[in-house]
């Protein structure tokens, strides 16, 4: 792979940075095996029909889960068999490696657990951890490594009458207010630089950080390999994957040092 383009210009701001941002989508997993599609989790087309003839967004909302659990559980296990057996690559390895460098916030649209499994310390699981179960009813909460251990779906609380759901935010539901406050407190905070990867950038709260990485006089650098809602605020732009062009990045950095 031939130098990308400002990667010493980056990899210098990274070496003095004071904080780093990472904002990353379904594209950053991709050579771990996922799908990058859009829809939950990355996992899904948005205007896909499911065999329940439900479009997905409405399988897989918050209110079905609660008046038909079944129907959105069988569709979170569609969604954790693609997930199984996979495991963290080279950019989730290289983000957590960095933060013994410089103080980094992962803020993560991903629900695969890949980023926690690398070891990033400061998570901003915004659409939550598909292997976090809880109980709505009295809070008990339970980490599964996957969904064979459970004998049956949906799965009842061992605690109370209730049944278990996975701490992710389904279609309809609101996020999560510890993580919205975290991703509040970096953005007062600020950033000397600022990365999207793999991720279109829909969504306002995703968005957002990278587009206010001028007011804060960071550097904003977007991996994609094709061009995405935030393009035009970027300053560094490399069409590639994430694993290709975080290797070259970290390699910069080594020579540096």
């Amino acid at each position: 792979m031939t130098d990308l383009p400002d990667v010493d210009r980056v990899a210098e701001r990274l070496s003095t940075a004071r904080r780093v941002l990472f904002i990353t989508g379904a594209g950053i997993s991709a050579d771990s095996g996922l799908p990058t599609y859009r829809g939950f989790g990355g996992l899904y087309n948005e205007d896909q029909h499911t065999d329940d003839g439900l479009p997905i967004e409405v399988a897989l909302s918050g209110e079905i889960m609660a008046a038909q659990p079944e129907i959105t559980w069988k569709h979170l296990a569609r969604i954790e068999a693609t997930c199984r057996g996979a495991k963290p690559n080279a950019a989730h390895r290289i983000i957590a490696a960095l933060q013994d460098r410089v103080p980094t916030t992962v803020l993560t649209q991903n629900i695969d657990g890949f980023h926690r499994e690398a070891g990033s310390a400061d998570l901003i699981e915004i659409h939550g951890d598909l292997f976090e179960l809880f109980c709505p009813h009295c809070g008990h909460q339970v980490s599964v490594s996957d969904y064979s251990e459970l004998h049956e779906l949906p799965p009842p609380c061992p605690h109370c009458l209730g049944q278990l759901r996975p701490a992710v935010v389904l279609f309809g539901e609101a996020l999560p207010r510890p993580a919205v406050k975290r991703l509040e407190q970096v953005l007062d905070e600020g950033y000397d630089l600022v990365f999207s990867i793999g991720t279109t950038s829909v969504f306002p709260y995703i968005a957002q950080p990278f587009i206010a990485a001028r007011q804060f006089g960071a550097l904003a650098v977007e991996i994609n390999p094709t061009p995405t809602e935030v393009s035009r605020f970027a300053d560094v732009t490399w069409r590639c994957g994430a694993a290709a062009a975080l290797e070259q990045l970290w390699g910069k950095l080594s020579n540096e040092c």
